[in-house]
Order: C-alpha cells, then structure tokens, then sequence
C-alpha cells in the first residue's frame, strides 16, 4: 500500500491503534493501546454524577457496554438524561426501550444539563495524540468494532448469530467481511462511516481471523484448516478456518464462561459436535458448523487480550508482527492488502 492509513481496533476495554506508513514495516509502525470509548464515556458520566448534574447525550450510535451501565446508574441515583435518538440507540435498537430505562428523547439540548457526543471514534482526540509526536492524521481508516446489527423483533443475540451462519452458507470468503459500504442493518458501522470519512469497517472477530493469517506459524496451517480463537475483554471468539473459508463459528460472552467451560467447548467446536442451543443456553450468542466441516481441524491459534482464559486449551500464542494487541489492527491492514487497496 502506498499511502498511509490509520487503523483502529475498538474494543470494549481498550482501542487498540496503528499507524501504518508505507515503506516502514510493521514492527515499527507507531501503535496505541488506550481505553476505548465506552470507557471513557462511562468515566465522563461518573464524573457527572458525582457533580450532580442532568446529562444531554448527542453524537452518534456506539458500542455500549461500560457506557451503559454507568448512565443506568446515573439515573438511578436521580439524575436526568436527555438524548438525540441517535445517540440513543447506543442502549438498545428500541427507542421504547431506551425511554423504559428513564432516558428522555429530545431534538436539543435542555437547560442546565452537560453534553456529552457519543461516538466509536474520537479523531480530534487522535489527531492531538499524534501530533504530540510529530505525526499527522491520515486520509483513509480502517476500523474494526463488533456490530450485533439492528435487530427489533428478536434477540440481538440471534441476530448476530444468523448473520454469521447466513455469511458461512453463502461461501464463508474471508475477503467478503471487510467493508467499504457497510450493510444498513449494522448501525454501528454506519455511524462510524458516517462520521469518518474513507473509513473501511470490519467486525472486530474478523479483524482478529485476518491477524491471525499474519502469523507464520498458522499461515502454513490455513489450507489444512485451524481453529482461530480470539478472548476479548467481552466477547470469546472461535472460527473454523481453511484456505479462505470459514467453516464455523462459535461466539460467547467472556465474562460468563471460566477456563474449563471454554475448554470444553473447544473440544465439542473441534469435533463438529458444539450446537447452537447449548452455546444460547449458556448466554453466548451461538454456534454454527457448515455442514462440509470434517471435524478434522487440531492446530488452535489463540490471541485477545484475556487468552489466558484459554489456560486448558492447547493452543498456539498467537502475536504477529511480536503485539498480540494489534492482532486486530494488523488483520485490517492485511485485509486491505489482498483487496488490493
């Protein structure tokens, strides 16, 4: 690639940032690990609370999370909260919903209240950061962030799931979940395309199955096939990977699994035999295996920032370019690079 990109891995814990500039390599691209917006977020509602003082949320649509519940406990400590229905949906695709929870849909912002503009991605922000250190903002992005998709009628869970399987049943092509016009019905990626300009979007999952292509080690794995498992802070990640297929998925919550739990799904997912039900049962979003999957693949490729979760799974560390918390960032810049850009 010939021009200098900047690619953005939103999490729920941290966003994890590289620069790539042509003609450098990798290892020695700067890179940034800093708390993601939703943190941040929830950290300026706290503070609001603690001032005592009625909130106004403006902006865009973003990942809720940590966010979350720090407005609900705002409100439950007998503050107000004013909203753009734009800014709403951050806490759920159903306006009513939002409204049960004490948040007031308004047009404008209301007397004597703090704003505060709600957003995946802070570009003033990163483009300070960056200058501090003699270094621009570029002209195009690549971001990943997990998107449930807008889903009113049934859970978001399922949602998310049959997306998954809907995308496996069609050929499962690697190259096919990096976007440069994201679907409608995945609101996040809208908003942050709306707000960014010549941004790419991925789901973070992706990005991470893309990064794990990055090492050596699985790359000479890929066309035998592999497991690729990704730990985030929230979510747990497995994919069935061969050549540029993806054969399966599973997906749960971190927070409610423990490390043997996930060890046995690995087994039951290695084997072809994990199921969706037991996976939404257990409060994940689901499970499933393309009918052609052989239940052959052994080799798992372990990366995310809780991969010591995965402490009973056998499993190969996977940090490419030598930062496992890039592996997101890296996989969009890959991703990229195989579409040509």
């Amino acid at each position: 690639m010939q021009e200098a990109i900047l690619a953005i891995d939103v999490g729920s814990g941290t966003q994890d940032i590289l620069l790539y500039l042509p003609g450098k390599n990798l290892e020695n691209c700067p890179k940034l690990i800093m708390p993601s917006r939703t943190q941040i977020v929830a950290q300026q509602i706290r503070k609001a609370t603690s001032d005592g003082i009625d909130l106004y949320l403006s902006g865009n649509l973003m990942g809720g999370g940590a966010c979350a519940v720090a407005l609900r406990l705002h409100i439950k400590a007998g503050y107000k909260v004013f909203a753009t229905a734009h800014a709403a949906k951050t806490f759920n695709d159903n306006l009513e919903l939002v409204k049960s929870m004490g948040v007031e849909i308004v047009s404008e912002q209301p007397a004597e209240t703090r704003e505060l503009i709600l957003g995946d991605v802070d570009l003033p922000s990163l483009a300070q950061a960056l200058h501090a250190f003699g270094l621009e903002l570029p002209n195009s992005f690549a971001i990943a962030l997990q998107d449930h998709g807008e889903a009113l009628e049934i859970s978001n869970r399922e949602f998310r799931l049959n997306l998954w399987r809907d995308f496996i049943l069609s050929g499962g092509e690697l190259g096919k979940l990096l976007y440069s016009q994201s679907p409608s019905y995945f609101t996040r990626m809208s908003s942050v395309q709306a707000s960014v300009p010549n941004a790419w979007v991925m789901d973070t999952g992706a990005a991470a199955v893309w990064g794990i292509l990055c090492d050596r080690v699985c790359k000479d794995k890929q066309e035998q096939g592999f497991v690729a498992l990704n730990v985030g802070n929230s979510h747990t990640l497995g994919v069935l990977v061969k050549g540029t297929r993806v054969l399966g998925i599973f997906e749960h919550h971190t927070g409610l699994i423990t490390p043997q739990f996930l060890a046995e799904q690995v087994v039951k997912f290695k084997g072809g035999s994990l199921t969706h039900e037991e996976v939404f049962a257990a409060g994940g979003h689901g499970a499933y295996i393309h009918p052609d999957y052989t239940g052959d693949f052994d080799f798992v490729a372990l990366t995310g920032p809780r991969w010591e979760m995965a402490g009973e799974v056998p499993a190969y560390r996977v940090a490419p370019h030598g930062d496992m918390m890039l592996t997101g960032c890296f996989g969009l810049i890959s991703a990229l690079e195989a579409q040509g850009y």
